[in-house]
């Protein structure tokens, strides 16, 4: 790896030997994956533990792939039920949602790290994400989650280098949030609305796309795939059985971004004062 990457890789090292043990909230994506690998190779496995919250906000291929990727990176793991959905201001879909899911998962963790013996807790928070829209931030500061990588200043680019360095199996894999996260801000959250756009999504990568989002935005599904792959929608074949699938799921309409995919892309919602209007 270039030299100065490989200086925050080492700093990575220190601060993680420096924690002693460690519980790693474990999603599965590369950020939590290089995260538990650096944690394992620095302190042991009898010293880590793995655990991957489980909900109707994760996507089912994230859930059943969790288990057998954390025992390829030689730790221990463990699968919590969490309650966000019993949470009414997380079901409300507000701007600051994943700040009720994070304060949901980590207060679940913080008994399951005590039980365990472990100094701490750690995510897989990178560099890049301290510029984004991440009210999940606040809850990790609120109940002293660590973030090494981005206390290191290692961006996303960075972690995936890293990743492939230490033989982390998902280096390359596209980043896959919280399937509330393809809801329009102000709307509902319920399980059937989750359950169609995991469903819709898993058709369409079916197809070969391999990154990829299902919008929800009421009775229109906004599928936004890389721009470099948009033409492939120009095959009327392709158009139908989409179109016909995700009609049979529950859509009415079904559109094609036209930007392409944009991680986040409802934020866009968020400029311009949005957000303030938003949050009264």
């Amino acid at each position: 790896m270039p030299p100065e990457v490989r200086a925050r890789f080492d700093a990575l090292c220190e601060r993680v030997q420096d924690l002693g043990s460690l519980l790693v909230a474990f999603s599965g994506g590369v950020d939590s994956a290089c995260m538990l690998r650096v944690a394992v190779l620095e302190l042991g496995a009898d010293r880590v533990l793995a655990v991957t919250g489980r909900s109707p906000s994760v996507p089912k291929a994230e859930l059943d792939a969790a288990a057998p990727l954390a025992a390829a990176l030689g730790a221990r793991h463990e699968y919590l039920d969490t309650s966000e959905f019993a949470d009414a201001n997380y079901l409300a879909n507000p701007v600051n949602r994943c700040y009720y899911c994070k304060t949901e998962l980590y207060s679940q963790l913080e008994p399951l790290r005590v039980r365990h013996g472990l100094n701490a807790i750690a995510n897989g928070v990178n560099a890049d994400d301290l510029g984004d829209h991440r009210p999940g931030l606040t809850a990790a500061r609120e109940h002293g989650v660590h973030a090494p990588l981005a206390e290191c200043g290692i961006t996303k680019r960075e972690v995936r280098l890293i990743a492939s360095a230490i033989s982390v199996p998902v280096h390359d894999k596209p980043a896959s949030p919280c399937l509330s996260s393809r809801v329009q801000y102000g709307e509902a959250i319920t399980v059937e609305k989750l359950e169609r756009i995991d469903a819709a999504e898993t058709f369409i990568r079916g197809l070969g796309f391999r990154e990829l989002r299902v919008r929800h935005h009421g009775d229109v599904a906004r599928i936004e795939v890389p721009a470099d792959e948009l033409h492939r929608f120009a095959d009327a074949a392709l158009r139908t059985r989409v179109d016909q699938k995700l009609r049979e799921l529950g859509y009415r309409y079904v559109a094609l971004d036209l930007r392409g995919f944009r991680s986040g892309s409802l934020n866009d919602v968020l400029l311009g004062g949005a957000l303030a209007r938003l949050e009264r």
